[in-house]
């Protein structure tokens, strides 16, 4: 396996006091409407709004003085951009991003506003990784994957093992996760962590049905890449194809990957808003509306939890939420 728990224990130490310890959260209406006793992770609450952070920082945490002196270049729609940003600026380090136009304006002005240098792009017409990697190349700056590299998915991980430690202090073991997926390094680490400490517990992948290529690659054996051809609010979960470190470990340890749709996003976001007072973001929802939705329905008298990895949404896209869905 590409990471091991030791790993994940590893990245936690050098994120103490660094990282936020973000809550575990409860809905008594939630509970209801399922019949079950579920667990939020609200990584929404995170630097930078996102779960992101906690690779970033592990990442460039480890790097030599002389790689710091050089900086770093990452590629990103906004969350992964955040967490470089904002751990450069930590540790006194350049960062540039490059980031698609189409990126929502609350993540690229987030980013900005942390002191890394934007470099934009057209999804359509240009690649991202062959811009970062000139951008390496002439600069010298270490290139830093989304989610593609040990020490992401690593730091990543370290959510999944704070959601074990806090059930175990609230006295419960977990019996289902369920985590958004986009690349997987957020699920390649929490799968990591989760199976590491409670090996019977049940670990979901969930994506936008526009962009299901661990549903496709699950069901062929191997890493497939889609073409999608309509678009979805989740822009945080807009990978083409599973990444290589990642499918090695989400092929083993996920037991199951599913899709949810626009409108059960819609309706996850606007239940959170209502019932949690909770701002998450369409990526960050996709696991609670696979709850909403029915496609997983934890058993009588089980632990369940899903991760919101994020709640960095503009305002038009939560307030046409909020409007399709104003009483869930």
């Amino acid at each position: 396996m590409p990471i091991t728990l030791q790993d994940i224990t590893d990245a936690a130490a050098r994120l103490t006091g660094v990282a936020v310890r973000t809550p575990l959260l409860t809905s008594p209406e939630l509970d209801r409407r399922l019949g079950a006793r579920v667990f939020l992770k609200a990584e929404n609450l995170q630097h930078v709004g996102a779960f992101k952070f906690r690779g970033a920082y592990n990442r460039l945490v480890q790097l030599t003085a002389e790689e710091r002196e050089r900086g770093v270049v990452a590629f990103s729609s906004g969350n992964h951009a955040q967490g470089i940003a904002y751990a450069a600026r930590l540790l006194g380090m350049k960062a540039t991003i490059v980031m698609p136009t189409d990126a929502p304006m609350i993540k690229r002005e987030g980013t900005e506003a942390l002191g890394a240098a934007v470099r934009a792009y057209d999804r359509k017409t240009e690649s991202r990784e062959e811009i970062a990697a000139e951008i390496a190349d002439y600069s010298g700056a270490v290139l830093v994957p989304a989610f593609d590299d040990v020490a992401v998915m690593a730091g990543q991980g370290t959510c999944g093992l704070e959601m074990v430690q806090q059930l175990r202090e609230l006295g419960w073991e977990p019996d289902l996760v369920l985590s958004p997926v986009g690349g997987g390094g957020l699920m390649s680490g929490v799968a990591t962590a989760v199976r590491g400490l409670a090996p019977e517990c049940r670990v979901i992948g969930v994506e936008p049905e526009a962009y299901d290529d661990h549903v496709k690659s699950a069901a062929a054996g191997e890493r497939v890449r889609i073409d999608p051809h309509s678009s979805t609010r989740c822009d945080s979960l807009m990978a083409t194809q599973p990444g290589v470190l990642t499918w090695a470990v989400n092929s083993k340890l996920v037991d199951r990957f599913i899709s949810v749709s626009e409108d059960e996003v819609a309706h996850a976001i606007s239940f959170a808003f209502r019932y949690l007072k909770l701002v998450v973001e369409p990526g960050g929802a996709v696991g609670l509306a696979a709850l909403l939705g029915g496609h997983i329905r934890p058993m009588p008298g089980a632990t369940s939890c899903a991760v919101l990895s994020g709640g960095n949404i503009d305002a038009a896209t939560f307030n046409d939420c909020l409007a399709q869905y104003p009483a869930p």
